[in-house]
């Protein structure tokens, strides 16, 4: 049985911009994978190349982007809108800016319900008044009455999770769905998404810059540098055998209790992400990295250091 979802060598361009550079995935069905890195490394373009909601002026490639066994490359507007929102859905980082303020709560939840499923006014309303009511959001009725102002950023990522349910997806995307929010309202929101996920068997692509929140929800992890993906491995794998230099880096900066005394300067990676452009070739990590020579300028092969841990860099396995 294929993946859920299937990304195989994705390339997305902007002019003389490779936002994303071969990078390789899937998403099992029930299947929690984070793909993490630093901001500008392409993690939401790829989640926007998945869902076709690329600018006008990107270009799209791929060896195979595939859902449910589905070439997505093969699919025009109306077959990508028939999946949208229906068997594929996404979370978006600001909620206030994916909610439309001209219209109620309610009225956009049940939009896609009746889109996609064809049902009736009531039947949609009753539906969104439930899955408000599982995400925690109290009075459940009133709010679908209520403007996206008149809500809490928490509230209104509650309300986003609740609406890409509407149509009981198999994909969930989910881009930092927590960025905006207070610490308590952050662990709230990916408790829910966690006991989501699980409850109803959802294949979630999760990406984030925080590897906190990796090591807590993770099935797998993908980690992006410069476009490509430079690491992936199952979660325990990858926290206790990092093999690639950007990946031990990224480790490094997270603070540990009991183990960074107070004063210590906090880990870092010097540089920062470069921007690279078509017909790049070797390592794009390699101008802040301590192991980097002369061959890293050329072809970096991708090793296996487990039969589901792969890296790309010069260094063996």
């Amino acid at each position: 049985m294929s993946a859920l979802l299937e990304v195989e060598k994705l390339e997305v361009g902007f002019g003389r911009t490779a936002a994303v550079r071969g990078s390789s995935f899937t998403v099992e069905r029930g299947e929690t994978h984070c793909l993490v890195g630093e901001s500008g490394c392409g993690k939401s373009v790829t989640a926007l190349a998945v869902m076709n909601l690329l600018a006008r002026n990107a270009t799209r490639r791929a060896a195979r982007l595939a859902f449910q066994g589905e070439d997505l490359l093969k699919l025009n507007d109306t077959g990508m809108s028939r999946l949208r929102g229906n068997a594929m859905a996404m979370i978006f980082q600001e909620p206030m800016t994916s909610l439309n303020p001209a219209y109620t709560i309610g009225s956009q939840m049940t939009e896609v319900m009746r889109r996609h499923k064809h049902v009736a006014q009531r039947v949609a309303t009753d539906r969104a008044a439930d899955l408000l009511a599982r995400v925690g959001i109290t009075a459940p009725g009133l709010r679908l009455g209520q403007f996206p102002h008149q809500l809490s950023g928490g509230l209104r990522q509650r309300v986003m999770i609740a609406m890409s349910l509407m149509c009981d997806p198999q994909l969930l995307i989910a881009d930092e769905p927590t960025t905006a929010l207070d610490v308590t309202v952050q662990a709230q929101i990916l408790r829910l998404l966690a006991g989501l996920q699980r409850d109803l068997g959802l294949g979630l692509l999760l990406i984030t810059h925080d590897l906190g929140i990796v090591a807590r929800v993770a099935t797998r992890v993908s980690v992006m540098y410069a476009g490509e993906v430079v690491e992936s491995a199952p979660t325990a794998e990858l926290f206790a055998n990092p093999r690639h230099p950007y990946t031990q880096g990224l480790l490094r900066c997270v603070p540990v209790p009991g183990k960074i005394r107070r004063g210590e300067p906090l880990g870092s990676i010097p540089g920062t992400v470069p921007r690279v452009g078509p017909g790049f070739e070797g390592c794009a990590f390699r101008e802040r990295c301590d192991f980097a020579d002369e061959t890293c300028r050329q072809s970096i092969p991708r090793h296996l250091a487990a039969p589901t841990h792969d890296f790309l860099c010069r260094l063996p396995a």
